[in-house]
């Protein structure tokens, strides 16, 4: 008979877990839609907290199908947006500007105690 209270316990426990997994997800989903209302937003946590599994379920049914969609939307703005700063961020290495300055050396624009400045101060990452 213990056994059983065990096992019965476990599945209660995965479903309560699975069940906080899936209420997460839609919280989640819920307050990163721009184009929802603050109104429709605050109605549906009141219908999840309310009628809990149920709550999920309709959910799931009625707006299931965009968050997918949602998701995928939120990661690529991130990526994008890591991507615009690992370029922004790597736009000119010091060996650019140490190439730029020998450039101006070379030209006669600068002189070689300014160039040894420049290619100093460069290489400090001022």
């Amino acid at each position: 008979m213990h056994i059983v209270d065990f096992l019965w316990d476990f599945i209660l426990i995965f479903l309560f877990i699975a069940y906080f997994m899936i209420l997460i997800n839609i919280v989640t989903d819920l307050f990163s839609d721009h184009d929802l209302s603050g109104g429709a937003k605050a109605l549906w946590i009141i219908l999840l907290i309310v009628t809990w599994w149920l709550g999920a379920l309709i959910y799931l049914i009625v707006r299931g199908g965009g968050m997918a969609q949602r998701r995928q939307a939120m990661i690529a703005a991130a990526q994008k947006q890591q991507e615009d700063y690992i370029r922004n961020v790597a736009g000119t290495s010091h060996t650019d500007e140490i190439a730029k300055a020998n450039d101006l050396l070379k030209s006669g624009a600068i002189s070689q105690a300014e160039f040894t400045a420049l290619k100093k101060k460069i290489l400090a990452g001022k």
